[in-house]
């Protein structure tokens, strides 16, 4: 017999896994389980109803969480010029760029968001081995590609993420903080959801929110119950 651990034994009472709850009631939980001696992320998985396998159903997407991720932005900023200190300015943590794309050749990644002028793309494209499988590699539709670097920064350190089905048509992100209060996660788990929504592709057939599972870093998968969402993430 597999031994379960306390926590674990204290999680159970506290969560029916044949039920669905609220995103309200669903994060009251979760912030009741046993503590861990870290902030938790709240993380999403959305299940929608696309075929991955069509072109014209992709699901992609940005949405600026109104209480941000309360993740610590290191921010990359690829540009020339004066546009280097246009983004220093604005608060990039790194700005430059023949340099900071051969550093990060060589390895190094202490960073978890990533901006760059259209003229840098070419030399950025070079790096799409290492920053596309960390999502990190910067977009136009994402709004990390431009010529306006400041607003981009402030959006970015703001609390702004881009969003991707994967081949399931699942959808993984992180929302915010455990420790935020319960009003201000279901306040960016609702942002998100009526994003998500807004880029249903017009070629998907059938319900488009198919499941929603809320979660801590180390907390019970919490499945929500969509009629409770549908009024509100369908605006």
């Amino acid at each position: 017999m597999t031994h379960k651990s306390k926590r674990f034994r204290e999680i159970a009472k506290q969560v029916n896994t044949e039920k669905t709850y609220t995103i309200q009631q669903a994060v009251e939980i979760l912030k009741k389980c046993p503590a861990v001696k870290f902030d938790q992320s709240l993380d999403i998985a959305l299940k929608t109803g696309i075929d991955s396998r069509k072109s014209d159903q992709q699901v992609r997407g940005t949405v600026s969480l109104p209480n941000g991720t309360g993740k610590r932005v290191v921010l990359v900023v690829f540009a020339r010029g004066e546009k280097i200190k246009e983004a220093l300015d604005a608060g990039a943590d790194f700005a430059g760029n023949d340099e900071l794309v051969e550093k990060i050749k060589s390895g190094w990644m202490d960073f978890n968001a990533v901006i760059s002028t259209p003229d840098m793309m070419r030399e950025v494209g070079k790096l799409g081995k290492v920053l596309g499988p960390r999502g990190l590699m910067p977009t136009p539709k994402g709004g990390t590609v431009t010529t306006d670097v400041a607003k981009a920064i402030t959006e970015v350190k703001a609390g702004k993420i881009e969003f991707k089905g994967d081949k399931n048509g699942v959808i993984n992100t992180m929302v915010g903080k455990l420790s935020f209060e319960t009003k201000k996660l279901c306040e960016n788990i609702q942002s998100f959801i009526s994003a998500v929504v807004r880029a249903k592709p017009a070629s998907a057939k059938g319900d488009f929110l198919r499941s929603l599972v809320i979660s801590s870093t180390m907390g019970p998968g919490m499945k929500i119950d969509l009629h409770s969402v549908a009024s509100q993430g369908e605006q």
